[in-house]
Parts: structure tokens; C-alpha cells; sequence
């Protein structure tokens, strides 16, 4: 296990998490029993059908071949873990956060997870004007948002190339068997993969549903596998690695009722959004649940630093470091005596180190991970890390992070209303 934890400024000692080790005892047994539903994902990194991925790195190979541009439709699971994936490892712009294309990698764009019409008409212009392939994820084929955009591009998709081409142009990752988008997949002739049965969405980024586009967009699935595997078969789980989901159940009997996630490098953007859906889709029900939060710093700070310094103290931090970023910076001697010279790394880190000290002085419990690096290994790393972390605090809270039973109940009332529109 690469990732290092940092629980010193928590206000938990290891006495205290030591209450709570024979609870992560069960429940990790749990997790590993096979015997718990939709707990696919825990040993999915290592029982990886070699078969399906060959399959994956080869329709990634036309993807790329066929499109400068793979619009992946999809929400929540179906596409945060991919969004995120993109944003960490291949770069992000201003406009929409995605992959920037090469000469070899389509870019990667978002569809399926609003229901702007502004947005979705860019998308239809970039249909019109580029070469472009699509990739629609969605277990049933029914839900609201990703339904909408999938009919809306496909038909751009078929004016342009016609319905035959178009086809050819279309993946789908859905059901294996039944459902609307199987039906469809199996009728056109899409190239489809499914989603595993025993495996929830916001726990599926390891499988065709984050693989395919992720390897359309160069990133090394297979270096990222093995890192979720590393991490999986980690000792590190009975000493350090479990101590983040002690101290997150230890800090919400204490009181603490919101974590905070904060990052200095903006590829971590998508990444924290992951981990809300995670945590808060996992954790929130039955009146329980830490309320998951992300701010990005330091601009963050100029908003909301004032709140964390000395505003009411419902919450802890859990702050994200990457310990070597991809690129630095010299400042030019005008920058002035204080910043000259200096790296903006150092300055990076600085801020960091200036922050939690400030915010640790004021009382506030913070955790700090370090990650070595931003690369696929790692990724793998931190994705099966947080999945298992969250599944355990979930157990210790007393509630099943499998299900989401708040959502279909929006999902009912949201069809009721349109059911009402003429």
C-alpha cells in the first residue's frame, strides 16, 4: 500500500480507534465472505476476466480509430468514476473538464448527467462538425437523464452517418441480459458490455462501465487494475489502512457530522465528486451518514476559509495531497522577495501545510492522505481504497452501502410529474 495516512491532527487516538477494531474485524470479513450482496467489486481486481478486458482494449482501439471525440452518457456511478479517472490522468480544461484530445485519444465529453438543453445542443454541434462515437451506460436503459440524451445524440448520430453507420458507432455497457438498453444493443447491433450483477454503480469504476472509456482515452486500465489489486491484497488492512474508517465513525459519535474533502491540484476535482456520490449514496440513510463535501484550495479558501477557521464546527477535513505533482514551476525573480525563485510546488505545499496548522490550532480534527502520485497504479490505489473504507464505516454506522432507496423514491415522484405534463 502506497497511500500513507496521516491521523495525527484527527484528535483520535489509536487507543480510541482500538474501541473499534473488532467491529472493521466483521465487517471486513463481511466484505470478504462473499455471502454479501453487490460486494462483486472486492475481489473483482483480482478474479479480472483476462478474456472481457482483451475485449475492452480492442473496441477501445476502434474507438479511437473511428472518433477525435467519445461522448460517454451516463450519471452518477455510470460516469463520476470515468469523469473523474479523465480529469486525474489525461487533463482538464475550463470549458468541460475533459480529456484534452491527442493525435492518438479521442477527448472525452459528458452527456446524460443534466438536463440542460444548452449543453446537450453543444454536443449535437460537435456531432455535426466532428468525428465522433458514443458510449451510453445505464443498467436499465430507463433512467431519466441519460434516456434523454441518448435519444437526442443518437438521432444526431443517425442524421449525420445514417442508422447503419451509427450503429457502429455506438457502445453500449448495460445489463446482460435484460432491460431496454440490452434489448436495443442486441437489436442494432452495438458493440455492448455488461455491468456486473453483484456490483452497484458508484462501486463499478473498475468495470466495463469506467474500463472502456477510460481506455479510449489512453489511460493504462490494466496498471490501474493492478493497483486496486495492490491495494486490495495490502497488509497495510489490519494495521493503518482500516484506521481512516475507525476515526470517521469515532469523529460522527463525537459530533462531527459533515467531512470535508480538500485538494490542491484541480485533476482532484472529479475525483472528490466521486467520493460524495460514494460516501453520500453509501452512508445516508436511516437518519445517519457523515454529509460528504469538497472544496478546492487554495481558491476555496477565499470563499469558505473564513467558515472552516472559525465557523460553527459541524465538520472535519480529509485532505488529499499529492505528494509529486506531473509539472512545477520556477518563479521569475519579479514575482518579489517572498515568491522568487521559489517553486510553485513548494509554495502549493506551503499552503497546505499553513492551512492545516491554522485550522488543527482552531480545534477542528483534520486526516491527511498522501498520495505518491497521480498515475493509474495509483489511482487504482485510492479508488479501491475509498470503496473499501466507506463500505466498512457504513457497516460500523449500522446501515447497508449497497443500496440507494432515497433515489428511486425522487425517481417515482419525478415520473409522476411527468406523467402530468401534457
Amino acid at each position: 500500500m502506497d497511500l500513507k495516512i496521516d491521523r495525527t491532527k484527527s484528535g483520535i487516538s489509536k487507543e480510541e480507534i482500538g474501541i473499534y477494531s473488532k467491529e472493521i474485524e466483521k465487517a471486513m470479513d463481511r466484505l470478504w465472505s462473499g455471502k454479501e450482496p453487490m460486494t462483486g467489486w472486492v475481489k473483482l481486481p483480482m478474479q479480472t476476466d483476462s478474456e472481457e478486458l482483451e475485449r475492452i482494449l480492442n473496441a477501445a482501439i476502434v474507438i479511437q480509430e473511428q472518433c477525435r471525440e467519445l461522448i460517454v452518457i451516463g450519471i452518477g456511478g455510470s460516469y463520476l468514476g470515468t469523469r473523474a479517472a479523465v480529469n486525474a490522468l489525461v487533463g482538464f480544461d475550463e470549458v468541460y473538464d475533459t480529456g484534452i484530445p491527442s493525435d492518438r485519444y479521442p477527448s472525452i465529453k459528458f452527456a446524460g448527467n443534466t438536463m440542460s438543453a444548452v449543453y446537450l445542443q453543444k454536443l449535437q454541434e460537435d456531432i455535426r462538425t466532428k468525428e465522433v462515437c458514443l458510449c451510453v451506460i445505464s443498467k436499465s436503459g430507463t433512467t431519466i437523464e441519460p434516456s434523454i440524451a441518448f435519444a437526442v445524440l443518437k438521432e444526431a448520430m443517425i442524421k449525420k452517418y445514417g442508422r447503419e453507420e451509427a450503429s457502429k458507432r455506438i457502445y453500449a455497457v448495460t445489463d446482460a441480459k435484460k432491460g431496454v438498453l440490452r434489448e436495443e444493443a442486441e437489436r442494432e447491433g452495438y458493440v455492448s458490455f455488461a455491468v456486473p450483477d453483484d456490483i452497484g454503480g458508484r462501486y463499478s469504476v473498475l468495470t466495463p462501465v469506467g474500463l472502456l472509456p477510460m481506455a479510449a482515452a489512453g489511460i493504462d486500465i490494466k496498471a490501474m487494475l493492478a493497483g486496486a489489486e495492490a491495494m486490495a491484497t495490502s497488509p497495510a488492512w489490519d494495521f493503518d489502512a482500516a484506521d481512516y474508517a475507525a476515526v470517521r465513525y469515532a469523529l460522527l459519535q463525537a459530533g462531527k457530522s459533515v467531512e470535508i474533502f480538500e485538494y490542491y491540484e484541480p485533476q482532484l476535482e472529479f475525483f472528490s465528486e466521486w467520493l460524495k456520490q460514494l460516501f453520500g449514496e453509501s452512508e445516508g440513510k436511516d437518519g445517519k451518514g457523515l454529509y460528504p463535501d469538497s472544496l478546492r484550495f487554495s481558491s476555496d479558501l477565499h470563499s469558505m476559509g473564513q467558515f472552516l477557521q472559525e465557523g460553527r464546527q459541524i465538520f472535519f477535513e480529509t485532505v488529499l495531497n499529492i505528494e509529486k505533482p506531473s509539472r512545477n514551476i520556477i518563479l521569475p525573480a519579479s514575482a518579489g522577495e517572498l515568491l522568487g525563485g521559489k517553486s510553485l510546488n513548494q509554495i502549493n505545499r506551503a499552503a497546505m501545510e499553513g492551512v492545516i496548522s491554522a485550522h488543527s490550532a482552531a480545534g477542528i480534527p483534520i486526516i491527511k492522505i498522501d498520495i505518491p502520485e497521480l498515475n493509474a497504479f495509483y489511482f487504482g490505489q485510492m479508488l479501491y481504497f475509498f470503496e473499501t473504507t466507506c463500505a466498512v464505516t457504513s457497516y460500523l454506522m449500522g446501515v447497508n452501502p449497497f443500496d440507494q432507496p432515497g433515489v428511486e423514491q425522487y425517481k417515482a415522484e419525478m415520473r409522476k410529474k411527468l406523467n402530468e405534463l401534457e
